[in-house]
């Protein structure tokens, strides 16, 4: 017998009739259009809900994930976010927020295969051995995973302020800042990594102090 998860809809039902007591034009005004400022690019992990961390409610937050929060210069599916989110919705922040714990960035780790999946994490893979002697001198395991976490979601801001989509907002005037943030699923706070880039300056500056 298929089940078909009823508790789901159950569960959707009264979240809609709660969001209704609280606000019954709620719904109306989110059928007219979403305007949000903030571009959240996260990973996919089920621990990492962006809209619950930030304490933002529909329609104020748009959304892109992927195992490890990657941003790849050939991935059409994260550059049409992008794009969208910039060019048509106006968005005045992109938030990369990555996240201590992360399977992603384990399996990177790993000696051992994972299937599929490594061709994706490769990007990862490539960013640990650039700082193969950083992570080598931290004391265990668990310290280089936490710090590769960081270094990876360093890595994906340069990455977006790489983009030509960064490039022409910028070049058009369109304030547009990108924010390096990482969550710890531990206790539930987000952390600055204060890596904030706004201009093709600010980028430059971000690079060099990466090389």
């Amino acid at each position: 017998m298929i089940d078909r998860l009823p508790n789901l809809f159950k569960n959707n039902r009264k979240w809609a009739s709660d969001m209704r007591v609280v606000d019954p034009e709620f719904f109306s005004r989110l059928a007219q259009q979403q305007s949000p400022e903030l571009l959240w690019i996260g990973c996919s992990d089920s621990r990492v809900p962006a809209n619950e961390i930030v304490g933002l409610l529909p329609g104020e937050l748009f959304v892109h994930r992927n195992v490890a929060n990657l941003v790849i210069h050939t991935d059409m599916n994260c550059l049409s976010v992008l794009q969208y989110a910039v060019d048509i919705l106006k968005i005045k922040h992109v938030i990369v927020c990555g996240h201590y714990g992360c399977g992603g960035i384990k399996a990177a780790m790993e000696e051992h295969p994972h299937g599929l999946v490594d061709n994706w994490l490769r990007h990862v893979r490539d960013i640990q051995q650039r700082y193969q002697q950083l992570l080598a001198a931290l004391p265990s395991d668990a310290e280089r995973m936490g710090r590769l976490c960081e270094l990876n979601t360093v890595e994906q801001v340069i990455n977006v302020g790489s983009t030509t989509i960064i490039h022409d907002a910028w070049s058009r005037g369109q304030s547009l800042t990108v924010h390096g943030w990482i969550y710890d699923v531990a206790d539930g706070v987000l952390k600055d990594l204060d890596v904030c880039i706004a201009s093709p300056e600010d980028l430059k500056a971000l690079l060099n102090k990466t090389l």
